[in-house]
Formats: C-alpha cells, sequence, structure tokens
C-alpha cells in the first residue's frame, strides 16, 4: 500500500471510529490528520486535505481544543495559526477518558440518581424499577471512581499496569 493511500485509510478509520468515543467524523478526522502529520499544520491545510470547509474546519479545532487532544502552536513571523495533536499517546488515552466521563458517564449517574429517588414504591413494578436503577447508579459511580483514580494517577502502578494489559 502506498504511503497515500494508507494515510487517507487510516484517516478514514480513525473518523469512523470517532462516533464511538462521543465525537463527529470530521473533529475525528481532523484529529487523526494532526496525530500523523510530523509537522504543525494550518486550518488551510487541514481544510485542503480533508476537503472541508472554514467553519467546520474552525468549529470541530475549537471542540478539539476543547477536548485538550490539539493544542494552537504559533510560528514567528507566521499570522496563521497551527494545529499540532498531543504527541504521548498515553496522555490522549487519559484526557479521551476524562472527557468521556464528564460528557457521558457524570449525566447518566444524575438521571440514575433523579430516577431512584421514586417517592411512591407501592407496586411491584415502582419497586423493582427502583431496585434496579438503585443498582445500576451504584455499578455506574463505582466504575467512574476507578475511572477517576486511573485517569488522576497517571504514574501510578494500577495505572501502568492497566495500559500494559491493553496493549
Amino acid at each position: 500500500m502506498e504511503f497515500s493511500q494508507a494515510k487517507n485509510k487510516f484517516i478514514q478509520t480513525w473518523g469512523a471510529l470517532g462516533s464511538q468515543w462521543g465525537i463527529n467524523k470530521t473533529m475525528a478526522q481532523i484529529h487523526a490528520l494532526l496525530m500523523v502529520s510530523p509537522e504543525a499544520l494550518s486550518m488551510e491545510d487541514i481544510m485542503s486535505e480533508l476537503h472541508i470547509s472554514r467553519g467546520n474546519a474552525s468549529m470541530n479545532l475549537r471542540s478539539l481544543i476543547d477536548w485538550g487532544i490539539i493544542f494552537k502552536e504559533y510560528k514567528a513571523g507566521e499570522r496563521r495559526e497551527y494545529f499540532v495533536a498531543e504527541g504521548n499517546i498515553d496522555e490522549l488515552a487519559r484526557k479521551i477518558a476524562k472527557e468521556r466521563s464528564k460528557r457521558e458517564i457524570k449525566p447518566t449517574l444524575r438521571v440514575l440518581e433523579e430516577v431512584t429517588n421514586l417517592e411512591n414504591t407501592d407496586t411491584k413494578e415502582a419497586a423493582h424499577f427502583k431496585a434496579k436503577t438503585a443498582e445500576l447508579y451504584e455499578f455506574v459511580s463505582r466504575a467512574d471512581s476507578m475511572l477517576e483514580k486511573i485517569t488522576d494517577y497517571k504514574e501510578n502502578w494500577i495505572t501502568k499496569t492497566i495500559l500494559k494489559l491493553m496493549k
């Protein structure tokens, strides 16, 4: 496979995977392009490479910056902004895990907590509902706590062990 084919295949595949970790296809494609680029790219470079509009590029670059997985880079004598992806894969995984927790797990916990606080559990169905949602809340809460501990302590033994198991 030629380099350009391999690069395009990677960008397209990463873009398709993006929806599985909570971002849109274009956002993931921009991230993939920046990850495999040996130097920082301008918005114009990104637009040209991915055939996307300025508005689409701008919005998705801003979101990637908010996630903390790309950064702006300035070059002396240049007015353009350049962008570069987080280079450390372990750090990238930590940031994505934290952001997914904030966007997905925490809101789910709030809903589970709210629906578990039923006032009237006189029926068998309502009692069962309360028991199952409370059980789910406890499980998701423990999982989120474990994820927080893992992502907060990047140099501890448990994180290193889990990251080794994931390889």
